[in-house]
């Protein structure tokens, strides 16, 4: 039932074009409130987060036995879920009908009312803790100035987007100390004018490749592509389509492996709040890297100094180059979830089912990972080295998170 019930968020975020990297919060603070009423129901197996997560305060403890854990935990991470990010009561009637299915089920009502007060008592903490993140206080700082200089990100058609979120660095963290604790190598500097210098050849492989892709290398792209919000244009005529984010890919690549595994509830529920943690603070610290280099796309250089009518296979997010956000969180949530389920954790992703794209099947959640970053490549919308870069930024964060949080006793 927990799968259904993230799922059902997945749509609303998608629904409400939130972008990746604000959806990345809404899943953690849910998952996280999740988590708390299951470590608080079972601390024989599940230890809390407070303490470990940054300035998360200690979690109030279930009062007698009536609570029932599965339905708190549900209640717990549907409201907080709607309290983060969305307006009032854009999950009520999916909260109601699972209220309503506990008593259609003969559920005593002193369970229900001590599941529901839980998990009230619960997200109240939580969403306080939430709120000293400083994310309301980013909503009115500076915008992302653009200057047309070489070699720098400027907005790319068809949208010429703002900047998404380019103080996103003043989000605090989780697990990390600060948002530039893995500051990645230097990127390659601005060079158009050596034909065999590293720059160049790295803006060629990304022409080249998009100018030849076979179907394989489309159906890769087009898997991972995950942008949540494509503007299409057709002559004058012009329209949004809608897909999950990255973040909402990887949370349901957790519901698949959790059901492929037969996963308990606390199990399914801790594997979404350890994904979603290690993705979160990978956010930060790609956000980070992105408006300190403000690398140009490839598509603005090759528009530039090769081709001005060239354009990439997906649609370019609106946001610099370096370091890529897909690829760093995807390897951060690989080794999330190769923590819970092991390696060599073999299954087919049929997330992007719904939108029309054939699945795909995996060996593991690394190879996924590895997969992503040629997706990218053949999209036309990272250069292959910022891709591999950000797996291994991502695999430390994944590690910092693995390694630091003790959470399955």
């Amino acid at each position: 039932m927990f799968c259904q019930v993230v799922h059902e968020l997945n749509s609303v975020v998608m629904g409400n074009n939130f972008p990746p990297i604000i959806a990345s919060r809404n899943y953690t603070y849910a998952s996280i409130a999740a988590y708390e009423v299951m470590a608080g129901c079972y601390p024989e197996g599940y230890q809390s987060l407070a303490g470990q997560i940054n300035q998360l305060p200690e979690m109030p403890k279930p009062e007698g036995n009536e609570v029932m854990p599965e339905l708190a935990a549900t209640l717990a991470f549907i409201k907080v879920g709607e309290a983060v990010t969305f307006p009032e009561g854009s999950m009520k009637n999916y909260r109601d009908s699972i209220v309503e299915m506990a008593k259609d089920k003969g559920l005593p009502s002193g369970v229900l009312e001590a599941s529901q007060a839980y998990a009230d008592t619960i997200a109240a903490v939580l969403l306080i803790w939430a709120k000293g993140d400083n994310y309301a206080a980013t909503r009115g700082s500076v915008k992302y100035t653009v200057i047309d200089s070489p070699g720098r990100w400027i907005p790319t058609p068809p949208m010429y987007a703002d900047a998404i979120e380019p103080n996103w660095n003043q989000i605090r963290p989780l697990v990390m100390d600060s948002a530039d604790q893995f500051v990645p190598e230097r990127p390659f500097p601005f060079d158009v004018t050596n034909k065999n210098g590293d720059y160049y050849k790295q803006v060629m492989a990304v022409k080249t490749v998009v100018d030849s892709l076979s179907p394989e290398q489309k159906h890769i792209a087009d898997f991972w592509d995950d942008n949540p919000l494509k503007l299409n244009v057709s002559g004058h005529v012009m329209f949004t389509t809608k897909k999950f984010s990255p973040p909402g890919h990887w949370m349901g690549i957790v519901g698949i492996a959790a059901q492929k595994a037969q996963a308990d509830f606390a199990t399914t529920v801790y594997a979404y709040a350890i994904t979603a943690i290690a993705k979160f603070d990978t956010f930060i610290q790609c956000w980070d890297e992105k408006y300190r280099s403000n690398y140009a796309r490839p598509e603005t250089v090759i528009n530039k100094y090769i081709d001005a009518e060239w354009r990439p296979y997906l649609q370019t997010p609106p946001f610099p180059e370096y370091t890529c956000g897909h690829s760093t969180t995807s390897a951060a949530a690989a080794e999330a979830l190769t923590k819970v389920f092991g390696d060599n954790f073999a299954y087919t992703d049929t997330t992007e089912l719904e939108f029309g794209i054939p699945s795909r099947s995996f060996s593991s959640f690394r190879q996924a990972a590895d997969e992503n970053n040629w997706a990218r490549f053949y999209g036309g919308i990272h250069f292959h080295p910022s891709c591999l870069v950000s797996t291994e930024q991502g695999k430390k964060v994944g590690e910092l998170v693995v390694n630091k949080l003790k959470m399955k006793k």
